[in-house]
């Protein structure tokens, strides 16, 4: 199989309401989407997950351009492949770059589905007819916040994440806890505490919370085997997991009991399997985590929720989550808690060509 034309569109959409973390508020999205093509004209679908600023990972739009004309398209156009993991060699000589990779092995996945005649689910070796949604709160006064979890609630959704950090961490939990018992409620760092802030996330303890996802420094794994040894909330990785590798060392070392896989942040869908297999083996539960994607990439997030060991809700919520409309039909719509896992061919939702020109800024072509 080859791939004759990559094009690329420079999308940038509002979100209904601003997103808010640690470490920046977020109100418009950039985004690089990614249509692959062979000489047959049948396309497969990717989204570049990177954001303006490198708070996340060191990867940015911009970069992610770079990476994508310069070096990653002409790779792919210039080679035969059998399968979308032949792209993991192809692309080995260029360090890191996750984000870049992912979204151009995406729309090589959803190709390479639709090419084979089945859902991009089953390709994965999914299991799952339907996954449970999880929704993520962003930091905001607290008042906005509880009501916020009310309408999720309401709308059915299975798991709550709150960002916290220093300052808004253990007020803020014990208030939420306060309106709402029993939700299954987890807190997120995003890297913003240190060994020396040991005994204010274990006062977290007291709140059974499902988890508390990456607290220490997103480049380590030994600190967090250190502070998982004192708190009885697991730890959950997000970050410092980046390869099969990572994962399978942050085990072995006891830095987490839970896994999130984020397929832009490993380097795509290949990797996404190699992570979630040795964490099955290991009896590590993971799940899949957000990036404000437009529906492409969640559709993505979808397909590889449906592998067997995805046993946590992950951030896969509807479509009006964050999107006034988004750019596939039918939209992700989340019913009594679920989503459905599409069975139709590729991501199984059709990207709507129209919605797409209405938000891209700029295309950029190339051509074998």
């Amino acid at each position: 199989m080859r791939i004759k034309e990559v094009s690329l569109h420079f999308t940038e959409m509002e979100l209904v309401s601003p997103f808010t973390s640690s470490i920046e508020r977020v109100t418009k999205r950039e985004s690089i989407i990614i249509e692959a093509a062979d000489k047959d004209g049948l396309t497969g679908w990717g989204e570049a997950v990177a954001f303006s600023s490198p708070w996340y990972t060191e990867e940015t739009v911009q970069t992610v351009f770079h990476m994508l004309k310069d070096f990653l398209i002409p790779l792919l156009l210039s080679h035969e492949f059998e399968h979308p993991s032949d792209l993991q060699p192809l692309f080995g000589g260029l360090k890191r770059n996750n984000m870049a990779k992912a979204s151009l092995e995406g729309a090589v996945w959803d190709y390479f589905s639709k090419k084979n005649g089945k859902s991009l689910a089953s390709m994965l070796g999914g299991t799952r007819s339907e996954i449970e949604a999880g929704v993520v709160v962003g930091l905001n006064p607290l008042p906005i916040m509880l009501k916020s979890i009310e309408n999720h609630l309401d709308e059915g959704y299975k798991r709550f994440k709150v960002k916290i950090k220093p300052g808004q961490d253990i007020e803020l939990i014990s208030s939420i806890r306060k309106e709402f018992p029993n939700i299954p409620l987890m807190a997120d760092a995003n890297s913003a505490y240190s060994l020396q802030d040991t005994a204010r996330l274990k006062a977290l303890d007291d709140f059974s919370l499902m988890m508390i996802e990456q607290p220490l420094a997103a480049d380590d794994i030994i600190d967090h085997a250190q502070l998982q040894r004192e708190l009885k909330t697991p730890i959950c990785l997000d970050e410092s997991i980046v390869t099969r590798e990572d994962a399978r060392k942050a085990i072995q070392l006891g830095s987490c009991r839970v896994i999130n896989i984020k397929p832009g942040r490993v380097g795509g869908l290949s990797e996404t399997i190699k992570i979630h297999d040795v964490c099955q083996e290991n009896n590590i539960p993971v799940w899949c985590g957000g990036m404000l994607e437009t529906g492409i990439s969640r559709a993505h997030n979808i397909a590889c929720s449906s592998l067997p060991n995805f046993i946590i809700p992950g951030d896969i919520s509807a479509s009006s989550r964050y999107w006034k409309e988004d750019l596939i039909s039918p939209e992700v719509i989340v019913t009594n808690g679920k989503v459905r896992v599409p069975k139709e061919l590729g991501i199984g939702f059709t990207v709507d060509l129209k919605k797409l020109h209405k938000y891209t800024k700029m295309k950029k072509i190339y051509r074998n």
